[in-house]
């Protein structure tokens, strides 16, 4: 994606408000005015994050989606590491440049390696137990646009039943991301790890 794209852009430092402090407080879970302030510097400062600065353009349905975002992302009961491999692979297979240069990112922080990434990059085969389960569940999903019922008792099974229901809504709304990220052209960060192949 070239960046002379025209594309949406994120809110600038003057057009945060309390709304929108409100709305990137939801996903940090923390109260609006305790977000640093856009333009600050602070790692949390919101114009440090194109894709918060883009949802915070709607800051009444940005709330409600970074505050279940927030709870997939850090206090649901699917482990991170398998969380992220899902995560890595809609990016791959919906083609999200950005997602994927954010996620590669976050890999390293749950026990995902570098080869991991290759790995993931070529297919299910490098893997096994639960990390190839919800691999090849997530591949059935976006091909299906469903888990097979089978496939889901072995989700239950393996994960337990809060943290196979969280997967399931892990690729949903990552799909759903990938689709926006498309639409609006975000271009990755600086320095991301390419979208392989």
């Amino acid at each position: 994606m070239s960046t002379s794209e025209q594309r949406l852009q994120p809110l600038s430092a003057e057009k945060w408000g309390e709304a929108e402090y409100a709305a990137f407080g939801a996903l940090l879970g923390m109260p609006g005015d305790k977000v640093p302030r856009a333009g600050s510097g602070e790692p949390y400062d919101p114009l440090r994050f194109d894709i918060i600065g883009l949802l915070a353009r709607h800051p009444k349905m940005a709330r409600p989606f970074l505050t279940f975002n927030g709870f997939l992302l850090q206090r649901g009961e699917l482990p991170a590491r398998l969380r992220e491999l899902t995560i890595l692979r809609v990016a791959q297979t919906r083609r999200s440049a950005y997602e994927w240069g954010q996620h590669v990112r976050m890999a390293e922080r749950h026990d995902i390696s570098g080869e991991d990434i290759t790995c993931l990059a070529q297919g299910n085969a490098g893997f096994e137990g639960a990390d190839r389960l919800v691999l090849e569940a997530t591949d059935e999903m976006l091909a299906e646009g469903h888990a097979r019922w089978e496939t889901w008792q072995a989700l239950s099974e393996s994960l337990g039943e809060h943290a196979a229901m969280e997967f399931v809504f892990v690729v949903g709304v990552y799909v759903l991301s990938a689709m926006a990220f498309e639409t609006w052209r975000l271009p990755p960060v600086p320095d991301a790890a390419p979208l392989p192949d």
